[in-house]
């Protein structure tokens, strides 16, 4: 099953992005998701396929999502995982204890 895709990135949130199908745009968007979300700004368009791997998705659950509610929301990763890909001098603190 492929998929042609349009993903668009939120203003409001850094690394929030919505995947709809390219076909039906943001008609199936709830519309009380996008006063959270912001205007959505079309970031680029993508093939989605079973076998395509996707950074930060799980490309099953997406294409779950496309069909059957039409669209996939992918949420910024959380606070932790920014802090324990940060180099390790800068976790360690500089100052006297």
């Amino acid at each position: 099953m492929k998929r042609i895709c349009s993903i668009y990135k939120s203003p409001r949130k850094n690394e929030m992005y919505l995947y709809v199908l390219k076909a039906e745009g943001l008609e199936r968007v709830p519309e009380g998701l996008l006063p959270v979300f912001g205007t959505p700004v079309h970031a680029f368009d993508l093939v989605l396929t079973p076998e395509r791997k996707l950074a930060r998705e799980d490309i099953a659950k997406v294409l779950e999502n496309l069909d059957n509610q039409g669209y996939h929301l992918q949420m910024p990763p959380l606070e932790d995982e920014y802090i324990e890909h940060l180099p390790e001098e800068l976790l360690r603190r500089n100052d006297p204890v």
